[in-house]
Protein backbone atom coordinates (compact mmCIF):
# COMPACT_ATOMS: atom_id res chain seq x y z
CA UNK A 1 0.00 0.00 0.00
CA UNK A 2 1.16 3.66 -0.49
CA UNK A 3 1.27 5.75 2.43
CA UNK A 4 0.36 8.82 0.08
CA UNK A 5 -2.95 7.10 -0.90
CA UNK A 6 -3.75 7.64 2.63
CA UNK A 7 -3.67 11.41 2.61
CA UNK A 8 -5.03 12.14 -0.22
CA UNK A 9 -8.64 11.43 0.16
CA UNK A 10 -11.43 13.85 1.83
CA UNK A 11 -13.14 13.11 4.56
CA UNK A 12 -16.61 12.21 3.77
CA UNK A 13 -19.43 14.31 6.28
CA UNK A 14 -20.56 12.23 9.52
CA UNK A 15 -24.20 11.60 9.25
CA UNK A 16 -26.96 13.93 11.39
CA UNK A 17 -30.04 12.72 13.53
CA UNK A 18 -32.84 12.87 11.20
CA UNK A 19 -34.99 16.04 11.67
CA UNK A 20 -37.97 14.64 13.89
CA UNK A 21 -36.20 12.91 16.17
CA UNK A 22 -33.78 16.16 16.94
CA UNK A 23 -37.03 17.80 17.56
CA UNK A 24 -38.30 15.22 19.77
CA UNK A 25 -35.34 15.04 21.94
CA UNK A 26 -34.74 19.08 21.64
CA UNK A 27 -38.73 19.25 22.82
CA UNK A 28 -37.56 16.77 26.21
CA UNK A 29 -34.35 18.55 26.53
CA UNK A 30 -36.79 21.53 27.85
CA UNK A 31 -39.07 19.32 29.59
CA UNK A 32 -35.82 17.79 31.78
CA UNK A 33 -34.78 20.88 32.03
CA UNK A 34 -37.93 22.36 33.25
CA UNK A 35 -38.92 19.72 35.29
CA UNK A 36 -35.08 20.76 36.76
CA UNK A 37 -35.81 24.09 37.92
CA UNK A 38 -39.11 23.03 39.58
CA UNK A 39 -37.60 20.19 41.71
CA UNK A 40 -34.71 23.29 42.61
CA UNK A 41 -37.42 25.71 43.63
CA UNK A 42 -39.55 23.22 45.44
CA UNK A 43 -36.07 22.05 47.44
CA UNK A 44 -35.53 26.18 48.18
CA UNK A 45 -39.54 26.04 49.42
CA UNK A 46 -39.51 23.38 51.64
CA UNK A 47 -35.88 24.67 53.02
CA UNK A 48 -37.49 28.04 53.78
CA UNK A 49 -39.95 26.40 55.70
CA UNK A 50 -38.16 23.69 57.63
CA UNK A 51 -39.02 20.60 55.58
CA UNK A 52 -35.51 19.44 55.65
CA UNK A 53 -36.37 15.77 54.73
CA UNK A 54 -38.09 16.96 51.34
CA UNK A 55 -35.62 19.38 50.75
CA UNK A 56 -32.99 16.61 50.69
CA UNK A 57 -35.38 14.79 48.94
CA UNK A 58 -36.17 17.50 45.76
CA UNK A 59 -32.80 18.61 45.90
CA UNK A 60 -31.98 14.75 44.70
CA UNK A 61 -35.21 15.03 42.43
CA UNK A 62 -33.61 18.39 40.63
CA UNK A 63 -29.90 16.94 40.37
CA UNK A 64 -31.67 13.87 38.48
CA UNK A 65 -33.93 16.03 36.26
CA UNK A 66 -30.19 17.86 35.52
CA UNK A 67 -28.86 14.26 34.43
CA UNK A 68 -31.52 13.59 32.34
CA UNK A 69 -31.25 16.74 30.54
CA UNK A 70 -27.22 15.80 30.03
CA UNK A 71 -27.94 12.58 28.70
CA UNK A 72 -30.64 13.88 25.84
CA UNK A 73 -27.69 16.61 25.08
CA UNK A 74 -24.60 13.81 24.38
CA UNK A 75 -26.63 11.77 22.29
CA UNK A 76 -27.34 14.48 19.82
CA UNK A 77 -23.73 15.91 20.22
CA UNK A 78 -22.90 12.30 19.39
CA UNK A 79 -25.33 11.94 16.15
CA UNK A 80 -24.08 15.79 15.23
CA UNK A 81 -26.47 18.02 16.32
CA UNK A 82 -26.04 20.97 18.64
CA UNK A 83 -28.84 21.01 20.82
CA UNK A 84 -31.23 23.45 21.39
CA UNK A 85 -30.86 25.37 24.88
CA UNK A 86 -33.54 25.78 26.38
CA UNK A 87 -34.53 29.35 28.00
CA UNK A 88 -35.17 29.58 32.01
CA UNK A 89 -38.97 30.70 33.44
CA UNK A 90 -38.85 29.22 36.81
CA UNK A 91 -42.21 31.53 37.72
CA UNK A 92 -43.10 28.00 39.88
CA UNK A 93 -45.01 29.00 43.53
CA UNK A 94 -46.16 26.30 46.20
CA UNK A 95 -48.80 26.92 48.32
CA UNK A 96 -48.04 23.56 50.11
CA UNK A 97 -46.17 20.38 50.42
CA UNK A 98 -49.19 18.72 49.27
CA UNK A 99 -48.51 20.87 46.17
CA UNK A 100 -45.22 20.13 45.54
CA UNK A 101 -46.38 16.77 45.43
CA UNK A 102 -49.65 17.05 43.34
CA UNK A 103 -47.60 19.62 40.65
CA UNK A 104 -43.99 17.05 40.22
CA UNK A 105 -46.62 14.11 39.93
CA UNK A 106 -48.30 16.22 37.08
CA UNK A 107 -44.73 16.76 35.38
CA UNK A 108 -43.59 13.04 35.91
CA UNK A 109 -46.75 11.81 33.92
CA UNK A 110 -46.99 14.00 31.35
CA UNK A 111 -43.08 13.77 30.83
CA UNK A 112 -44.07 10.08 30.75
CA UNK A 113 -46.89 10.45 28.18
CA UNK A 114 -44.66 12.38 26.10
CA UNK A 115 -41.41 9.88 25.86
CA UNK A 116 -44.05 6.82 25.30
CA UNK A 117 -45.62 9.22 22.45
CA UNK A 118 -42.55 9.98 20.92
CA UNK A 119 -41.20 6.36 21.02
CA UNK A 120 -43.84 5.74 19.02
CA UNK A 121 -43.26 8.53 16.61
CA UNK A 122 -39.54 7.07 15.79
CA UNK A 123 -40.00 3.74 15.98
CA UNK A 124 -40.33 2.97 12.37
CA UNK A 125 -37.62 5.47 11.04
CA UNK A 126 -35.13 5.40 13.72
CA UNK A 127 -34.88 2.29 16.04
CA UNK A 128 -31.43 3.50 17.31
CA UNK A 129 -33.39 6.84 19.08
CA UNK A 130 -36.10 4.45 19.62
CA UNK A 131 -33.67 2.24 21.95
CA UNK A 132 -32.31 5.34 23.86
CA UNK A 133 -35.43 6.55 24.59
CA UNK A 134 -36.37 3.31 26.74
CA UNK A 135 -34.10 4.53 29.37
CA UNK A 136 -36.04 7.47 29.72
CA UNK A 137 -39.22 5.67 29.67
CA UNK A 138 -38.23 3.37 32.22
CA UNK A 139 -37.10 6.14 34.09
CA UNK A 140 -40.80 7.86 33.77
CA UNK A 141 -42.47 4.92 34.65
CA UNK A 142 -40.74 4.90 38.24
CA UNK A 143 -41.23 8.22 38.56
CA UNK A 144 -44.90 8.31 38.44
CA UNK A 145 -45.18 5.02 40.53
CA UNK A 146 -42.92 7.00 43.23
CA UNK A 147 -45.27 10.13 42.96
CA UNK A 148 -48.06 7.83 42.84
CA UNK A 149 -47.32 6.13 46.58
CA UNK A 150 -46.35 10.11 47.83
CA UNK A 151 -50.26 10.90 47.11
CA UNK A 152 -51.32 7.90 47.86
CA UNK A 153 -49.76 8.52 51.49
CA UNK A 154 -51.27 11.94 51.47
CA UNK A 155 -54.85 10.54 50.93
CA UNK A 156 -54.49 8.89 54.60
CA UNK A 157 -53.67 12.78 56.20
CA UNK A 158 -55.33 16.08 56.88
CA UNK A 159 -53.68 18.16 54.42
CA UNK A 160 -54.88 21.34 56.33
CA UNK A 161 -53.39 19.41 59.91
CA UNK A 162 -50.11 20.74 60.43
CA UNK A 163 -49.42 17.77 62.61
CA UNK A 164 -50.07 15.17 60.16
CA UNK A 165 -48.09 17.60 57.94
CA UNK A 166 -45.17 16.77 59.77
CA UNK A 167 -45.48 13.56 59.97
CA UNK A 168 -46.03 12.76 55.68
CA UNK A 169 -42.92 15.04 55.46
CA UNK A 170 -40.89 12.76 58.06
CA UNK A 171 -41.95 9.69 57.49
CA UNK A 172 -41.99 9.88 53.61
CA UNK A 173 -39.49 11.92 52.78
CA UNK A 174 -37.04 10.51 54.51
CA UNK A 175 -33.52 9.49 53.93
CA UNK A 176 -31.94 5.92 52.98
Amino acid sequence: MNPKSLTTGKPIMPKVLNGTSTQILNDRLVDEYTAHFFYRTAANWCKGVGYNNAAKFFEGEAESELEHAEGLQQYLVDWNVNPTMPAVKPAITFGSLIDIVNKAYAIEFDLFNKYNQDSLKVFTNDITTFDFLQKYRNIQNQSVAEYSDLLNAAQLIDPTNLLDIIHYEEYYFKQG
